[in-house]
Order: C-alpha cells, then sequence, then structure tokens
C-alpha cells in the first residue's frame, strides 16, 4: 500500500481517484457503493467540503470589499462572481450529486446563474457561501443511505456518488484554486499560510 502522508478525507478521495484512473471502464461501471460504503463516502466527501468551506469563508473575509469586482481579463468571472459561483453549486449542483433537491434559491436556466452570479457584492458573497453551504450540507447529509446507494442524474449522465463526489468535490477545489490566485495576484495572501 502506499504510504502518503495525508488527512483521512484527502487519503480517501486519492484512493478513489487512483481506482478512477487505473480501473477499467467496464469496471468502474459496475462499482456502485453498498450501503456501508456509500455512508462512508458521504462522510468523507462532507469532511473535505468542510475544510474546503473553511478556506472559501477565511478567502472571501480577507479580501477588501473594492476588490470583489476585479477580474484577471475582460468576460471571466470577476473575484465576487467566482465565489457567487461556489454558492451557487452549493445550492444546486453538490446536493444534485447525492440525489437530494436543488435550493429554489437559484431558478432553472443559464439566465437565473448568471444573475445569481453577477450580485457578487462580500455581503452577498458571504451570505450565500453560509446558506448554500448549509442548505447543502444538511440535504446530502439528511439523505437516507438507501437512496444514495445507485446512481444519480448529474449532467445527463447516471453516475455512482463515488463518480459524483469526485466530479464535485475536484471542481469546487478547482474554484478554491483559481480564488488563491486572484487574491495572490491583488497582494493578498491566503490566511490559513501565514
Amino acid at each position: 500500500m502506499l504510504d502518503i502522508p495525508l488527512p483521512t478525507a484527502r487519503r480517501a478521495a486519492f484512493i478513489v481517484a487512483l481506482v478512477f484512473v487505473f480501473a477499467p471502464a467496464t469496471v468502474l461501471e459496475a462499482q456502485v457503493p453498498d450501503r456501508a460504503s456509500a455512508v462512508e463516502m458521504r462522510k468523507q466527501f462532507l469532511a473535505d467540503l468542510d475544510t474546503l468551506q473553511s478556506k472559501m469563508l477565511q478567502l472571501a473575509n480577507a479580501i477588501p470589499a473594492d476588490k470583489y469586482s476585479w477580474r484577471p481579463a475582460p468576460g471571466v468571472r470577476s473575484i465576487g462572481e467566482a465565489f457567487m459561483h461556489v454558492a451557487s453549486e452549493y445550492y444546486v449542483f453538490t446536493p444534485m450529486a447525492y440525489g437530494a433537491a436543488r435550493s429554489p434559491v437559484i431558478a432553472r436556466g443559464q439566465e437565473a446563474f448568471t444573475k445569481f452570479e453577477a450580485s457578487s457584492t462580500k455581503p452577498d458573497v458571504l451570505k450565500h457561501l453560509n446558506e448554500g453551504y448549509a442548505y447543502m450540507k444538511s440535504n446530502v447529509a439528511g439523505l437516507d443511505a438507501v437512496n444514495i446507494t445507485g446512481s444519480q442524474k448529474l449532467f445527463g449522465k447516471d453516475l455512482t456518488i463515488l463518480e459524483t463526489s469526485l466530479i464535485m468535490s475536484a471542481d469546487l477545489h478547482e474554484h478554491l484554486g483559481q480564488l488563491i490566485a486572484y487574491a495572490r495576484v491583488n497582494g493578498i495572501k491566503p490566511p490559513w499560510t501565514k
């Protein structure tokens, strides 16, 4: 076994990622987690997102309000819009990844997402990061284990929670990396690196 010094949640995600990289697609398609595996995967997924949310909030608080409209280039999300995109994923795609209902805070359709993300002041960001995360966590944690052992429809595909957990976790971590880069370009050091 690999001896990689990673926190438990990251170690579990790393091992699952290795399975996806090295296992043939036909083997993965047949891997639907049993009840115990599904419950453990959800536990690890939520623990990983707790850490991610903590860093998102630390970074959102560290960035001055006047920097929330900064964007690296025309047509690219601003700092505030990138944070609101994360909040939109908490409200919609992360619960859906586990088969939970999406929040009614954001109506269906691209226009609704664009409008939501455009409301990107620092107070809007902090409000929706907190409320979106609370909505997601409550709904995902509240699902009966029997409801997370099969597959969920996400992005037009039937996927197991092993797959949806990796998709959502990777995407949210990518946005954290994006926001860290935005902060550093603006001379702001992520608080947890002090």
